[in-house]
């Protein structure tokens, strides 16, 4: 029987557990999107993760709209990178780099840059800014002559975060963002080979992700979707179709892994009343999956249990918990997370929760 301790390796990597930190964004990297000490610190913390898959991190300039996130294009960001890894891996953990781009979710306020997308649409809701909550702005259509230069900057940035000491990249295709853009149709009206059928729309998912194995080996690229319901606005008319056609790609592919969030009817930080998705990606998907969102323990176990997962992600329990596979190898109680420091600055909320103690 398959449990939540059991080994499982990732190409190279050997996870000694099967409980990983899911990505999340906490905005402690600097105007400059460079890493600091704070994160150094934090991921250290949360070393006995299975696998820690970054917090989102932005490949260019044009790609990042979040407030005090990290990013991999420039060398500043590269070395101090390099500081954190370095850090986890004498810990004895081990760390994927999530590669962001979040295309019309960018605010101009950040860096002057207009965002773009699959298409010249408008994000419902209000973007994070240095100036507080603001609208979002109409993105432009990516341009199709621009696609390569967009491949080239997910390439850049894989290849920065190898060079900064991580086990491999995963590719941020979730929760609404660029390329979440261009797989659903409520978001992507183009009309040339990026738009219409199913598999034109997966198609710049498909170049990115050979693009990364290229550069730094299929056995050290991931991918992250989130396959279940609107996201940020994002959404699809036949997501089950969608979804396990793009599930099925990145098999022939040959990814490490394929991670998926998709919150339930009773989703604590999103919800969906649709029926899962992931069960059709389990059966077109044979790699290792894993699934996120609202997982504790028991859910967790019983699902590798079933056989529909290889490993499960955590979030605001890794958050909270930075010791979490030893306090649920011992049954020990879990932090609560403090949600009003999940997005500010400084130690409080961020490297602050204790462990637990033993006796």
């Amino acid at each position: 029987m398959t449990t939540l301790f059991d080994a499982i390796t990732i190409g190279p990597i050997t996870c000694p557990n099967r409980i990983w930190m899911a990505p999340l964004t906490r905005g402690r990297a600097t105007r400059e999107h460079v890493p600091t000490e704070l994160m150094t610190a934090y991921y250290t913390q949360r070393a006995s993760a299975g696998l820690i898959i970054s917090e989102a991190t932005g490949i260019s300039l044009e790609g990042s709209g979040w407030p005090y996130a990290g990013g991999l294009w420039t060398s500043k960001q590269v070395s101090h990178w390099k500081s954190v890894t370095d850090s986890v891996h004498r810990a004895g953990g081990r760390i994927f780099a999530q590669l962001w781009h979040m295309g019309r979710l960018v605010h101009p306020s950040l860096h002057g840059v207009q965002p773009v997308s699959a298409s010249e649409t408008t994000a419902p809701g209000k973007a994070h800014t240095y100036e507080g909550r603001q609208p979002y702005v109409t993105a432009r259509a990516l341009p199709i002559e621009e696609i390569p230069r967009l491949v080239g900057d997910y390439v850049t940035a894989a290849r920065n975060a190898i060079n900064a000491g991580f086990d491999g990249v995963q590719l941020h295709a979730a929760n609404g963002y660029l390329i979440d853009q261009f797989l659903r149709d409520g978001s992507n009206k183009r009309r040339d080979a990026y738009g219409g059928p199913v598999q034109d729309r997966i198609r710049l998912l498909l170049e990115v992700v050979a693009a990364l194995a290229e550069a730094v080996g299929m056995e050290r690229t991931a991918v992250r979707l989130s396959p279940n319901g609107d996201s940020q606005g994002v959404d699809d008319s036949n997501q089950s179709e969608l979804f396990p056609a793009a599930a099925s790609a990145l098999d022939a592919l040959g990814i490490a892994f394929l991670e998926l969030r998709e919150p339930g009817p009773n989703g604590t930080f999103g919800k969906s009343e649709r029926p899962a998705v992931a069960p059709l990606i389990r059966r077109a998907f044979k790699g290792v999956l894993v699934l996120n969102s609202d997982f504790d323990f028991a859910s967790g176990q019983a699902t590798l249990v079933s056989g529909a997962a290889d490993a499960i992600t955590f979030g605001r329990k890794f958050l909270a918990n930075p010791d979490l596979p030893s306090r649920f190898a011992k049954d020990k109680a879990l932090n609560a997370d403090d949600q009003k420091t999940w997005y500010s600055q400084g130690s409080e909320g961020y490297v602050t929760y204790p462990m637990a103690v033993d006796g």
